[in-house]
């Protein structure tokens, strides 16, 4: 039985999601105006966006980067969670009316819209349903399943007048990434760093902290092989949270026994993931 010292502890959540861009003026655009983020700073080339006062998504102007490449491992989609269906159905109603959507599905958990972004960054918009709603399997595990999704009853659930924003409440409920091997980012994400595997198969793999469905999602269905280039553009840096400066010492504790490379951040740490994702970690 794992020592709960080697574990992530359940208040463990995704802070922000740092992306680099080229097209500075689209993509706050389409996350302002589409996604309904709003635009919290703007500093030189960065432009932090979120709901309320809470920071979700830094935009990093880069004029020069490159697309990513095809072989190159990666960002999949972020995920927006906002608080209600309602919520969904105005995000739907945004989509509708100034983009369009690549994808919906009912996964049993949660309600969820896919689309891409200007520069190819997946997106996902869900709302959760209520944790007693949750498929279980025998032994009480979560089930994650994909079904089609009735668009016509989301849309049916906005409130008249539906917002232009995200209501507050709303985060950055998990993000997923195209790895270039499942074994390596289960060795860097569960065994190092100590989230808990929710759901596996043979090209994916979805980890949490706690008893949520998953925080993490890590796939391999297009086959990516190498590492993230660190001039293109896409996820650069994710941000994880922790409820305390003990827990950032027992990452680091746990990190250094596998021998990944730790910088010191002011009131943090980071270090890269097998693919060269940064992951910042801090306290809450």
């Amino acid at each position: 039985m794992s020592d709960s010292r080697d574990r992530l502890p359940a208040a463990t959540r995704l802070g922000r999601s740092v992306l680099t861009v080229s097209d500075e003026s689209a993509m706050v655009a389409f996350y302002r105006d589409v996604i309904g983020l709003s635009v919290l700073s703007r500093d030189g080339s960065t432009t932090v966006l979120g709901a309320g006062d809470a920071p979700l998504l830094e935009l990093r102007h880069a004029p020069d980067a490159r697309p990513r490449p095809t072989d190159a491992a990666g960002l999949f989609h972020n995920a927006f969670l906002v608080p209600s269906r309602e919520a969904l159905g105005a995000g739907l109603a945004r989509i509708r009316d100034r983009w369009s959507l690549t994808g919906a599905s009912d996964h049993g958990v949660s309600e969820a819209l896919y689309l891409d972004d200007p520069e190819g960054n997946g997106v996902e918009l869900y709302w959760d349903r209520p944790r007693s709603e949750w498929p279980r399997d025998g032994e009480g595990g979560i089930q994650i399943g994909s079904w089609p999704l009735d668009l016509e009853s989301v849309a049916a659930a906005a409130d008249d007048g539906a917002s232009d924003t995200v209501p507050g409440g709303t985060t950055l409920g998990h993000v997923h990434l195209e790895v270039s091997s499942l074994e390596t980012a289960r060795e860097f994400y569960v065994d190092a760093l100590g989230f808990d595997v929710k759901t596996a198969s043979p090209k994916a793999l979805f980890v949490a902290a706690g008893s949520y469905h998953h925080h993490l999602g890590c796939n391999t269905w297009n086959d990516r092989s190498s590492p993230t280039p660190a001039d293109a553009r896409g996820l650069s840096r994710l941000d994880l949270v922790v409820p305390s400066s003990e827990d950032l010492d027992l990452i680091r504790e746990r990190l250094e026994d596998a021998g990944a490379a730790i910088d010191e951040r002011a009131g943090g740490l980071e270090c890269s993931d097998p693919d060269g994702i940064r992951i910042r970690f801090r306290a809450a």
